[in-house]
């Protein structure tokens, strides 16, 4: 039945009639300001790590840098080495190391507003702050690492050693060879020559026209630009030409060493090629215009060739802590065994690890025999084995007699304690590259020059290690 005075537009509009109820918000007052001043330290969580980087640093000796400032000289005060030193271990630690994204953080990033405690230095102040302390803050390294050792991160039980290529602040398309360089060197000979002599044809047609208005000494824009290349290439030539004459006098000073060394055994053994009586410069052998002291290296991982440094590490086992750490120009690692074993002796106070594993890239009989000199158990691989290859059975019984260092190394490297021993080099100082590369991103130095990057390569070094210390929870402070 119909009900009289209801039509169809009023159910319609029923639910219209009912107002929904206005849900309550969080106060939001963006333009309200601070009623008393903020503490910055509430901003942060306690265990943060920017209070554990102004702990450590709080407990450095960071008198060598500042010893470095002169209160006489006057002028605005700088700002405090313990701040700017805080500032570039803390960007370090989360894999921002460009001056300009440093500033800007201190701007945009809460803790690095925090650590500074609201100031921020402009990019080239702390550009420049790296620069003129690179060494002192280098020097950090072995402070930390005494850190880790007081925390007990440090036993010294097993050391593994491993080199990974690092970009150089140079890309290899500014490079040139040897033998480039001489056809490019008369190139741009005779074009100067050119340039000089229609010079002076054009001067002397312009004398006679207009008169001696002219000094005489000014150089065409193009010739200014060959004269200035001409002058790079000799400086890179007489630089390659003086890599082969120390090249050279190494090489004759171990032809010497071999010489002697049979007879110490009785003349057994062939006896080693002489070195050319010249010093010999590769044609193929490269400098690069941007950072000379960059090469040409292979990375490992992706198998291309760039404008690299040859960055290595000693690794101990017990937490991943870095315990020495050098870079070199040399894209083999036969050669730096030896400098790192005792790169840890002076970082420890003259401790040395008691096992030593190497990948095969390190292997030469001399460190073989370097390491049994310092009583330390060596574990070098002696070559790589191939993809789908079986290792051999494990020896038994006694040495056999009359084996090489090379075949004594591998009968080792065969056994059940060696296989274990070798094993571990892997799971210890690979996954440290792979922390500073991949997670921190440090893929390519900023600095160019072999000792810039020597420093900078310690300083990222010693924040991985500061990485460590803070997670490890061991670290209770300075002591007092």
């Amino acid at each position: 039945m119909h009900n009289a005075g209801v039509g169809r537009g009023d159910f319609l509009s029923e639910p219209s009639r009912i107002m929904p109820q206005t849900p309550a918000f969080r106060p939001y007052e963006p333009d309200q300001p601070f009623l008393l001043p903020p503490d910055l330290r509430d901003w942060l969580p306690d265990d943060d790590l920017v209070f554990f980087v102004q702990d450590v640093v709080a407990s450095l000796d960071l008198g060598a840098i500042c010893k470095a400032y002169d209160a006489s000289r006057g002028g605005a005060p700088p700002f405090h080495p313990r701040l700017m030193t805080a500032l570039l271990l803390y960007a370090y630690c989360v894999g921002v190391a460009s001056s300009r994204r440093i500033e800007r953080a201190t701007w945009e990033s809460v803790p690095f507003r925090v650590l500074t405690a609201d100031q921020h230095p402009d990019h080239a102040t702390i550009a420049e702050f790296r620069r003129r302390h690179l060494v002192a803050l280098s020097g950090l390294f072995t402070q930390i690492l005494a850190l880790c050792r007081e925390a007990g991160l440090v036993k010294l039980g097993h050391v593994a050693l491993d080199g990974t290529k690092v970009r150089a602040n140079a890309s290899k398309h500014k490079a040139m060879s040897y033998e480039r360089m001489e056809k490019a060197e008369a190139e741009l000979q005779a074009e100067v020559d050119r340039l000089l002599a229609e010079a002076e044809r054009v001067d002397a047609e312009e004398d006679a026209a207009f008169g001696k208005g002219r000094r005489g000494d000014e150089l065409p824009e193009g010739l200014r630009r060959r004269a200035s290349r001409l002058e790079k290439i000799r400086e890179a030539k007489a630089a390659l030409e003086a890599e082969a004459r120390e090249r050279a006098a190494e090489e004759r000073k171990e032809y010497e060493a071999k010489q002697a060394k049979p007879k110490e055994r009785g003349g057994r053994g062939r006896p080693p090629a002489p070195p050319p009586e010249e010093p010999v410069v590769e044609p193929k052998a490269q400098r690069n215009f941007t950072d000379p002291d960059s090469r040409i290296m292979q990375d490992g991982a992706t198998k291309s060739f760039a404008q690299c440094y040859n960055a290595q590490a000693a690794v101990d086992a017990k937490a991943q802590v870095i315990v020495a750490a050098r870079v070199t120009q040399a894209s083999n690692d036969k050669e730096q065994l030896e400098p790192l074993i005792g790169e840890i002796a002076a970082n420890t106070e003259g401790e040395k690890p008691r096992r030593a594993s190497a990948d095969a890239g390190y292997f030469s009989e001399a460190n073989v025999e370097f390491l049994e000199k310092e009583k330390i158990d060596g574990h070098i691989a002696t070559g790589r084995m191939k993809h789908g290859e079986r290792a051999e059975p494990a020896p038994r019984g006694r040495i056999p007699a009359g084996l090489s260092p090379k075949q004594r190394m591998a009968r080792k490297l065969r056994t059940l304690k060696g296989r274990a021993t070798y094993r571990m080099r892997k799971a210890v100082v690979e996954p440290v590259f792979g922390q500073i590369k991949a997670a921190r991103g440090f893929r390519q130095f900023l600095l160019r020059g072999l000792e810039k990057v020597r420093g900078e390569w310690a300083l990222i070094c010693a924040t991985h290690n500061l990485l460590k210390l803070h997670k490890s929870g061991r670290w209770k402070g300075a002591k007092t």
